[in-house]
């Protein structure tokens, strides 16, 4: 379905203003607002036909969303914690393939998602330590090019659909790469292209109207490509690109609304030798 300009640019404001929103309210006062909201909100998709293992929790429906490219997703948004497609799977990666839940873990989570940040801050096991420049929810304001922590400090980081709004992805992967503990692991999740064999990118594309159209939203500045791996390699990390959606059983596939094409990019530091 294709969608005018001018409802573009009115989705366009209002995920400004809600992100406005958001950045002015206190961090003790956002967690609050947002359960209230969601906790009223779920009341009218009661039923049982899918299920979020987020929240672990069953509906009839989950929310359809379109970006703000326009693009239409059927069956995308949890009613309850709001996590989209791509979270679902990624939760459910964390729970069965990674140690975050069996060990004391230092954590460090760039752009805190809301549900993410609720477990995690509240997960005895962690040392959970949340970024970001403007979300309440971080608890250290801090640009990923320039990471305020010391070198080899976190077991683990997860920074998922940040990289492809930053000018200098490299600066930011070697950022990360850097405060990472030799034998710890990231995930970094992106956008990406699969049909594209070299990542597209071009500084001299500035206007939201033109990102829109090549890199898919209007604060991307690139689309990245097969060749994802590569960059990440090029800092240092080993990269598994893990199809963990083949390994869940079909049923759990279509009731959890999960994308059968999004892979895992789980990245390792080697250990010193």
């Amino acid at each position: 379905m294709e969608v005018s300009f001018e409802t573009k640019k009115i989705k366009l404001q209002m995920t400004k203003y809600r992100a406005n929103v958001k950045a002015i309210l206190p961090g003790e006062i956002l967690p609050l607002v947002t359960e209230i909201y969601y906790k009223f909100r779920s009341l009218f998709y009661t039923g049982n036909r899918v299920y979020c293992p987020c929240c672990d929790r069953q509906f009839r429906k989950f929310i359809s969303f379109t970006n703000l490219g326009g693009n239409l997703r059927e069956n995308a948004i949890c009613p309850r914690c709001s996590s989209h497609e791509r979270h679902r799977l990624l939760w459910l990666f964390l729970k069965n393939k990674t140690n975050l839940f069996d060990r004391n873990i230092k954590l460090l989570h760039f752009a805190p998602e809301y549900y993410f940040w609720l477990k995690f801050s509240t997960s005895p096991n962690l040392d959970y330590h949340s970024a970001d420049l403007s979300s309440s929810l971080a608890s250290s304001k801090m640009d990923i090019t320039n990471i305020l922590y010391e070198d080899n400090c976190f077991d683990a980081i997860l920074c998922n659909h940040v990289l492809e709004h930053i000018m200098d992805d490299r600066k930011a992967m070697s950022e990360l790469f850097r405060v990472l503990k030799p034998g710890g692991w990231a995930i970094l999740q992106v956008p990406l292209d699969r049909q594209r064999e070299k990542t597209f990118e071009d500084p001299q594309i500035v206007s939201p109207e033109e990102r829109e159209k090549l890199f898919g939203q209007y604060d991307h500045v690139r689309m990245y490509g097969r060749d994802y791996k590569d960059r990440l390699e090029a800092v240092g990390f080993t990269v598994k690109v893990d199809d963990y959606v083949k390994e869940i059983e079909p049923d759990l596939i279509k009731r959890a609304g999960l994308d059968r094409n999004e892979d895992i990019y789980f990245c390792t530091k080697p250990q010193l030798k």
